[in-house]
Parts: C-alpha cells; sequence; structure tokens
C-alpha cells in the first residue's frame, strides 16, 4: 500500500463485491443500501462505476436509495466508465476496463499526495 495510514472501506451491493473488494486489500467491508448510506455520508472520497450514481443501474444493483447517497455525499468521487449499462458518455474515449482503472487509481493517488 502506497498510502500506509489510510483506511480503505469496501462496500458493496452485494456480499461477493464485498469479498473481492477485501480480498483485493480493503481494510473493512460491509453489505448492502444501509452499508452505503452509513459510509457515503462519512467517506472522503469514493470510487465505482459510474452507476453508482444511477439508480436502477448495474443490472438493478444500485437502489435509489444508493444512488441518491453517493450522489448526496460531500466525498470527491472517482467515476469508472462502464457502459455495459444502457448509458454512453460523450467525448469518452472507448479504452480497456484496465485503463479506466488505472486513471482512477492515478487521480486517487494525486488527491491523497496532496492530503499528505
Amino acid at each position: 500500500k502506497k498510502h500506509e495510514t489510510l483506511e480503505l472501506y469496501a462496500i458493496g451491493t452485494n456480499s461477493a463485491a464485498t469479498a473481492a473488494m477485501l480480498k483485493a486489500g480493503a481494510d473493512y467491508g460491509a453489505t448492502g443500501d444501509n452499508a452505503v448510506i452509513v459510509n457515503a455520508a462519512d467517506s472522503d472520497i469514493i470510487v465505482g462505476p459510474i452507476g453508482i450514481v444511477f439508480a436502477n443501474a448495474l443490472l438493478g444493483e444500485i437502489t435509489p436509495t444508493i444512488a441518491n447517497a453517493v450522489s448526496a455525499s460531500r466525498a470527491f468521487k472517482i467515476l469508472i466508465p462502464v457502459s455495459r449499462c444502457n448509458h454512453y458518455i460523450a467525448g469518452l474515449a472507448e479504452a480497456p476496463m484496465g485503463d479506466y482503472i488505472r486513471s482512477a487509481v492515478e487521480k486517487l493517488d494525486t488527491l491523497l499526495s496532496k492530503k499528505s
């Protein structure tokens, strides 16, 4: 971990997503609408697929409650474009998912480096 002193919370819409994020190195994990509501309100930065701000996105896993909690959060949001959920982002260059994730991580690192 580059930013050792920070805590990374993995908040998933389902237990498989939360487990995958914990396996990837998150410090804490929780699942479901209430976990999103509680943690979005207290987050400094939120990173996730763009669908987390669209009600009923990601095959219905993003409830209106989740989309509202993320959208209303004062946290800085780094949204990763995923075009499988019936939306298109004009002006966005088509790229492999790995490139989008690398870009998100670079932005996150820049934000965290400024706070240190």
